[in-house]
């Protein structure tokens, strides 16, 4: 579906990401970690056209520079860590917003846009929401206003920046079990995380990033080593695997 062949990300003078190349298949979802300033919101950035780059970004084996916004916007969503939410729209008008790419010019939105903006909010347990203001709403509860527009969307590509930053345990939950159902249908999933145990027990596939480089590739259970995390992140950590996955602990000085 997707994949980077030697890409590099600059802003000046300096190389955010520098020669990385990954591909991600239908239903994959690979998860970028790493610690601050690593490069993987500028990766996610320039996959769906918001920076410019070298190198080769394809998807099903189109350059993405070849495309339109709007074509690129039917194939990939993309879910920044600090959206722009005007106040005064009301949460059924946003979510609404993500059936703009699939809308004509001058055109307004059918009953096939309204059935998949309801039912974005409906997964998403927003429906009574509905009408109230975004300007009313808590952190995480915008958070997955947004993440509802990214679905209405239904773009087979779904990219994430730190989806869960704002939620509470139960919605990260909730919103991690509902994008990972969604790879049944053939979504495919490019997120960054910070919580490297959420990270280990969603990804089907982490890619490491330090100094805009791609230090590790592989299943979590290959990439969260103790030495990977001592190394990249300077910080001490226990890494526990059991049947019900793998955990990373912080461990005091």
């Amino acid at each position: 579906m997707i994949e980077l062949r030697d890409l590099t990300v600059r802003f000046g003078g300096h190389e955010a990401v520098r020669h990385a190349s990954f591909a991600a298949e239908a239903g994959d979802w690979v998860v970028l970690i790493g610690p601050n300033g690593a490069g993987k919101t500028s990766v996610l950035r320039a996959m769906c056209g918001l920076l410019p780059f070298d190198g080769e970004i394809l998807v099903d084996g189109r350059d993405v520079r070849s495309l339109s916004r709007r074509e690129l916007a039917r194939i990939v969503a993309f879910v920044p860590q600090t959206p722009e939410t005007p106040h005064e729209l009301t949460v059924a008008e946003y979510v609404l917003l993500g059936r703009t790419p699939h809308i004509g010019y001058f055109a307004a939105e059918g009953s096939a846009d309204r059935r998949a903006a309801a039912s974005a909010l409906d997964r998403l347990e927003l429906s009574p929401f509905a009408e109230r203001p975004l300007g009313s709403l808590s952190g995480g509860e915008v958070q997955r206003v947004v993440l509802a527009r990214a679905l209405a969307q239904e773009a087979p590509i779904l990219l994430l920046d730190e989806p869960t930053t704002a939620l509470d345990l139960g919605r990260q939950q909730q919103a991690l079990e509902l994008i990972d159902a969604l790879r049944t249908d053939g979504l495919t999933v490019v997120s960054t995380m910070h919580d490297l145990t959420l990270a280990g027990q969603y990804a089907a596939r982490l890619l490491l990033l330090d100094r805009g480089v791609v230090v590790a590739e592989g299943t979590p259970e290959e990439v969260l080593s103790v030495a990977n995390l001592s190394a990249h992140y300077d910080a001490r950590v226990r890494v526990v695997q059991d049947e019900d996955g793998i955990f990373v602990l912080p461990l005091r000085g």
